[in-house]
C-alpha cells in the first residue's frame, strides 16, 4: 500500500491515480494530483482501452489521525533502520510519509519531507521520481497559494517528462498547470494546456485520460460559453461513466450539466433536477466517502442549489443552502480559498435582497478580501462598485463612495476593460452632478464620451455628449 500526499488516503501500489480525490499519480510509487479544482477524474473497475489505461472504481478507506501517527512512526523506525544499518534511505518512504503530513493538513512538514525526497532521487538520479516530486511540491505550492512556484515546479517536472516520452504522465502535468491557470483566471493559458493535454491523450488513444482532460475543460468552456462543445463532452463523457458503472462519475457529470444549464440561463428546472440527482447519489454511497470527500461532491450543489432559491425569490431555502455550500469549502479547502469567495458574494447578494445592508456589506468585502488574495481584479473592480454603491445609499461614509469608484475605474482601466470604465465614468459624473462639482463631471463624462467613441458606442456617446454640452452651458450661464 501507499499513500496519495494530496488526500492522503492509502491506494493500492498499482493504481495509477487516487480513487479518492481523483488526482492522477506519476509513477509506480507516485503521488501526483491531477486537478484542483472541482471534483473531476474518475476511476472504475474496468480497463476502458486496449493502451494499458488503468481505470479503478471508486472506493474509499478513511484513516483516522490516531491512524496516521501509527504509519508516520512506522516509517520513522524503518527510516532510523535503515540509516543504523548504513542502508541508503528509500525515497519511497518519504514520499509516503510527506503523504501523511499532507492528510494532517500539516503543509509545511509534508513539503520539507517532499523536499528530502527528491533530494534522495537526485542524488540516486532517478529521473521519473525528480518529475514526481516537483509536480507534488508544485501541488502542494498550489494549496499554499504561491501560484507562481507552483507554475514553476509544474514546468521542471514536464520538462522531465517530455525527454522521457511518457505521454501519460505528461497529460496529468498539463492538466495540472492547466489547473493553477484556471486559479489565476488566465483562461488563455489554462485552454491551452487542457487542450494540449486533450490532444497528446487522443493521439495516444488514452481514453480515460481523454475523459479527465475534457472534463476540466468544460471549466474554461464555461467562461467561454462555448455550450454547445460543453454538451458535446459531458455527453460523451456520462455514456462513458455509465458504461463503467462509475458513480463518481456519474456523480461529477450530474454536477457538471446543472451547472451548464444555470449558466446558459434557459433551463433552471434542468440544474435543480441534476444538483438533486447528484445529492441523491452521494447520499446513497456517502457511507464509503470520507467528510472531506463527500464536502468536495457536494459544495457546488448546494451552491447553485442557493443561486435557484435566490433566482427564484426563497431567501431562507437560499440562505440554508449557500451556508451548506460554505461549510463544505471550509471543510477541504486550505484556509481562504477562490470558492468561498464566489459564495460569500452569492450570500451578500441574497442580504441585498432582503435589505440587511450591514451584512451585505460585510460580505461584499469578505469576498473582495479572497479575490484580492488571488489576484482577481475584475471581481475585485465589481465588488467595489457595489460597496461604492451601499455607501451612495447609506447615510453614513458617504465620502468613501468616490473612493471605491475610483479605485475600482484604475482597476478596470488596468484590465483594459474600457466599456466598464465607460460606464463607471459615467456614475462619477452623475455623482459629482450631484455634489454640485460641475468642472468634475465633466472631467469624467469626457474619459467616458472618449470611450464610449472607442468602442463605437454612439448611442451612448451623444447622451454623454449632450450632458457635456449642458454642464458647460450651465456654467457660462452661471459665469454672466
Amino acid at each position: 500500500m501507499k499513500f496519495c500526499p494530496f488526500c492522503s488516503e492509502s491506494i493500492e501500489d498499482e493504481k495509477s491515480f487516487c480513487p479518492y480525490c481523483n488526482k492522477p499519480l506519476i509513477s509506480g510509487l507516485d503521488n501526483i494530483r491531477n486537478t484542483r479544482l472541482r471534483q473531476e477524474l474518475y476511476n472504475n473497475k474496468s480497463n476502458p482501452s486496449n493502451s494499458g489505461e488503468e481505470y479503478e472504481l471508486y472506493e474509499e478507506i478513511i484513516m483516522n489521525d490516531d491512524e496516521i501517527e501509527d504509519q508516520i512512526k512506522k516509517i520513522d523506525l524503518t527510516l532510523e533502520r535503515q540509516e543504523l544499518l548504513g542502508d541508503p534511505i528509500q525515497g519511497a518512504l518519504l514520499l509516503e510519509k510527506s503523504s501523511l503530513y499532507y492528510k494532517k493538513r500539516d503543509l509545511p512538514n509534508a513539503l520539507k519531507i517532499l523536499e528530502l525526497a527528491q533530494k534522495n532521487f537526485e542524488d540516486e538520479n532517478n529521473i521519473i521520481n525528480i518529475a514526481t516530486c516537483h509536480n507534488e511540491i508544485g501541488l502542494i505550492q498550489e494549496d499554499l497559494g504561491f501560484f507562481d512556484q507552483a507554475i514553476y515546479y509544474f514546468n521542471r517536472s514536464l520538462e522531465i517528462l517530455k525527454s522521457c516520452n511518457d505521454s501519460q504522465k505528461e497529460i496529468k502535468v498539463l492538466n495540472n498547470l492547466g489547473n493553477v491557470y484556471y486559479l489565476l483566471k488566465d483562461v488563455e493559458q489554462s485552454y491551452k494546456y487542457y487542450q494540449e493535454a486533450l490532444n497528446l491523450a487522443k493521439q495516444n488513444e488514452l481514453i480515460f485520460e481523454e475523459v479527465k482532460t475534457s472534463s476540466n475543460l468544460v471549466e474554461v468552456l464555461y467562461i467561454l460559453q462555448d455550450f454547445d462543445r460543453i454538451k458535446r463532452i459531458l455527453g460523451k463523457n456520462s455514456e462513458f461513466f455509465n458504461t463503467n458503472e462509475d458513480l463518481y462519475g456519474v456523480i461529477a457529470t450530474h454536477i457538471k450539466f446543472g451547472k451548464m444549464y444555470y449558466l446558459e440561463g434557459n433551463n433552471y428546472d434542468e440544474t435543480y433536477e441534476r444538483m438533486n440527482k447528484a445529492l441523491e447519489l452521494i447520499d446513497r454511497v456517502k457511507k464509503n466517502l470520507s467528510l472531506q470527500e463527500k464536502a468536495k461532491l457536494e459544495w457546488e450543489c448546494f451552491l447553485y442549489l442557493g443561486k435557484l432559491q435566490l433566482l427564484w425569490n426563497n431567501n431562507v431555502d437560499a440562505e440554508n443552502f449557500l451556508l451548506q455550500s460554505l461549510e463544505a469549502v471550509r471543510i477541504f479547502e486550505f484556509g481562504d480559498n477562490i470558492k468561498e469567495g464566489e459564495i460569500l458574494e452569492e450570500l451578500a447578494n441574497l442580504y441585498s435582497k432582503k435589505k440587511n445592508t450591514e451584512r451585505e456589506l460585510e460580505y461584499y468585502n469578505l469576498a473582495y478580501e479572497i479575490f484580492y488574495k488571488y489576484g482577481n481584479n475584475a471581481k475585485c473592480a465589481d465588488l467595489k462598485v457595489k460597496i461604492a454603491l451601499l455607501y451612495s445609499n447609506s447615510e453614513k461614509d458617504k465620502s468613501r463612495v468616490v473612493q471605491y469608484y475610483e479605485e475600482a475605474l484604475n482597476l478596470y482601466e488596468d484590465l483594459g476593460y474600457v466599456k466598464e470604465a465607460a460606464i463607471l465614468l459615467n456614475k462619477l459624473g452623475d455623482y459629482y452632478i450631484k455634489k454640485g462639482l460641475s468642472d468634475m463631471a465633466i472631467s469624467n463624462f469626457e474619459k467616458a464620451r472618449d470611450y464610449y467613441k472607442e468602442l463605437q458606442n454612439n448611442y451612448n456617446f451623444n447622451l454623454i455628449n449632450e450632458k457635456i454640452k449642458s454642464l458647460k452651458s450651465e456654467n457660462s450661464f452661471s459665469e454672466v
